[in-house]
C-alpha cells in the first residue's frame, strides 16, 4: 500500500484555512500548523494578526470562491451577526471625484469582524474529515533541498514545552507544503538557505497608517445604515485623510480612519474625533458622534503593498506552495486581502482539480495562484501612487509609470461611474473581483468614461441619506465606555 498524502498548511488565517479547504478532497491528510493558540468555541482575536482590530470586508468576487470551497459559509456568517451589504445600493462611496449614486446591486459584500469570520470558516475546515489543526507550534524552518521539499519544522510557540524537541525543530513530513503566514513569512530565508537566489520584489508603500474604533450603532442602525467609504481626493496634493464605516455583529459599527505620510490619525480618542472632523466630508464624524464608543482607537501600520515574485524563480522546490500574505500583500484600504485569499485559493483548488496533489506541478500552481492577485495589486498600487511621498521599489522600471497611466484612467472611471449605471456596475465588478479587469477596456464603457470626461459631467455634492440615516445621525453623542 501506498503511504498516505499529507499536506501541511503554515499559518491558520483566512489564506492558510482557505488553502487548507483547496487541499482537502486531493490529499489524505491536511495539517494546519498554526503559531498562536486559537479559540475553538467562540470567536476571538489572535496575536498574531494586529490587522484583526481593523475593518474587513470579503466581497462578492470572495465570497462565491469561499462558497465553492466551503459551502454554507455565507450563511453561517450571517446567523452569527454578518451582514449582507448590497453594492451600491446599501452603501455611500466617495471617490476623489465625489459622491457616488446608490445604484440597484450588481454585487455584495460581507461584514462582520475579522475573529468571527475566521471563527467561521476554522470550524467549517475542521469539520472536514481530513484536516487537523496543531495550533499553538511555531514552523521553524523547511525540510528537503532546493530540488524538492519533503516536510516541515516545528517546535512548540512555548519554550516550557519544547523538552525532547531536537535542535532546529522536529520534523512533519509532508509531500505537500503551503506557506500562509502572513507578510512575517521567512520563505525567502528559508529558500535561500537551500542556496536558491532570492526572489524578486515589488513594494508600492503610501505609508497608510489606520486607526480603528468600535461603536454601538445608535439605534437599529447597525443593521440598516449604509457602508460608508469615504476616501481622500489626490488631486489636491495634500496627504491621503480616508475614513471607513462598516457594521459589524453585535449591533456595531467598526470605524476606521486611515492617512498617509503627513497625515496620520491619532491613537487616542480626542484625535481619533478631530481626524474624523477633518475628513473632505462631514458624514463619519456625524456618524462616530451619534454612536457609544466601545474600545480605545487600535492603530496598525502594516499597509505597504508587497509582492514577492515566486512565480518569476528559475528554480523552485517541488511541494512547496504559497499563498496569501506571504506572496502579495495588499494595502488594506480597498477591502481586497481576504477576497484575493479566497480567489487564490480558489485557483490552487483548479490547479489540483486538473492535476492531482502532484508535488512536481507545484511551481505551476505558484504561478497560478499569483495570476490571481494580478488584479486586486494593479488596482492598489494604481490608487496609492497618486498620494504624496509615496515609495517605490522594483526591479520593474516600468511599475510607477505604468501605475501612474492605470491612475490617470481610474480618476476618469470614478467619475463615470459615481453617475453611470453601466459603468458603475462594470466597477463595481472589478473592486468585487467578480470580474476581470479587462472588463474595463469593454468599448461601452470606454465609450461612457469618454463622454463622462466630455460632458463636464459632476459628481453628487452630498451623499444619498434616507429619511431614516438622517434621523439615526441626528442622536446625541453617548458615553464613552472602555472595552
Amino acid at each position: 500500500m501506498s503511504e498516505p498524502v499529507r499536506a501541511v498548511v503554515l499559518g491558520g488565517s483566512v489564506a492558510g484555512l482557505l488553502a487548507a479547504a483547496a487541499l482537502a478532497p486531493y490529499v489524505d491528510e491536511v495539517t494546519v500548523v498554526e503559531r498562536d493558540r486559537v479559540p475553538l468555541d467562540v470567536p476571538g482575536s489572535r496575536t498574531g494578526v494586529p490587522q484583526a482590530d481593523h475593518a474587513h470586508v470579503l466581497w462578492s468576487g470572495g465570497v462565491r470562491a469561499v462558497e465553492e470551497l466551503l459551502p454554507g459559509t455565507t450563511e453561517r456568517v450571517l446567523a452569527a451577526g454578518g451582514r449582507r451589504v448590497a453594492v451600491q445600493q446599501d452603501m455611500l462611496l466617495m471617490s476623489a471625484a465625489g459622491w457616488s449614486e446608490r445604484f440597484p446591486e450588481t454585487q455584495f459584500m460581507l461584514t462582520c469582524s475579522r475573529p468571527l469570520l475566521e471563527w467561521v470558516l476554522r470550524r467549517g475546515v475542521l469539520a472536514l474529515p481530513n484536516v487537523t489543526l496543531l495550533d499553538g507550534t511555531v514552523a521553524a524552518g523547511l525540510s528537503g533541498d532546493a530540488e524538492a521539499v519533503d516536510g516541515v519544522l516545528l517546535r512548540p510557540r512555548d519554550p516550557d514545552a519544547a523538552g525532547g524537541v531536537p535542535e532546529g525543530g522536529e520534523r512533519l513530513a509532508a509531500a505537500l507544503v503551503v506557506d500562509a503566514t502572513g507578510r512575517g513569512s521567512a520563505l525567502r530565508s528559508w529558500l535561500g538557505g537551500f542556496g536558491l537566489p532570492a526572489a524578486g520584489e515589488e513594494s508600492v508603500d503610501s505609508g497608510l497608517t489606520y486607526t480603528t474604533r468600535i461603536f454601538r450603532a445608535p439605534g437599529d442602525a447597525a443593521g440598516t445604515f449604509p457602508v460608508v467609504s469615504l476616501y481622500a481626493d489626490h488631486r489636491t496634493g495634500k496627504p491621503a485623510r480616508n475614513g471607513l464605516v462598516v457594521p459589524i455583529e453585535g449591533e456595531r459599527w467598526m470605524v476606521s480612519l486611515s492617512g498617509s505620510r503627513g497625515a496620520r490619525p491619532a491613537a487616542d480618542a480626542e484625535g481619533f474625533a478631530a481626524f474624523a472632523r477633518s475628513l473632505r466630508h462631514p458624514l463619519v464624524s456625524r456618524m462616530v458622534a451619534a454612536a457609544e464608543p466601545l474600545t480605545d482607537p487600535r492603530t496598525t501600520r502594516s499597509t505597504r503593498n508587497r509582492r514577492l515574485r515566486y512565480e518569476r524563480m528559475a528554480a523552485w522546490p517541488a511541494g512547496l506552495l504559497v499563498v496569501g500574505d506571504a506572496m502579495s500583500a495588499l494595502n488594506p484600504a480597498y477591502g481586497h486581502g481576504m477576497t484575493a485569499a479566497a480567489r487564490a485559493a480558489q485557483a490552487l483548488r483548479a490547479e489540483l482539480s486538473a492535476h492531482g496533489p502532484a508535488p512536481e506541478r507545484a511551481h505551476q500552481a505558484v504561478a497560478a495562484v499569483s495570476a490571481a492577485v494580478d488584479d486586486p495589486w494593479q488596482w492598489a498600487t494604481s490608487q496609492d501612487v497618486r498620494f504624496p511621498d509615496c515609495r517605490i521599489v522594483s526591479e520593474d522600471a516600468g511599475l510607477a509609470e505604468r501605475a501612474a497611466a492605470r491612475a490617470g484612467f481610474a480618476d476618469l472611471l470614478q467619475l463615470a461611474a459615481s453617475r453611470d449605471a453601466g459603468v458603475n456596475a462594470a466597477m463595481t465588478g472589478v473592486m468585487s473581483m467578480s470580474e476581470p479587469m479587462s472588463g474595463l477596456e469593454d468599448p461601452q464603457v470606454l465609450d461612457a468614461v469618454r463622454a463622462a470626461a466630455s460632458s463636464g459631467a459632476k459628481p453628487l455634492p452630498q451623499p444619498r441619506l434616507s429619511g431614516a440615516d438622517l434621523a439615526a445621525l441626528r442622536r446625541p453623542a453617548r458615553t464613552a465606555v472602555r472595552g
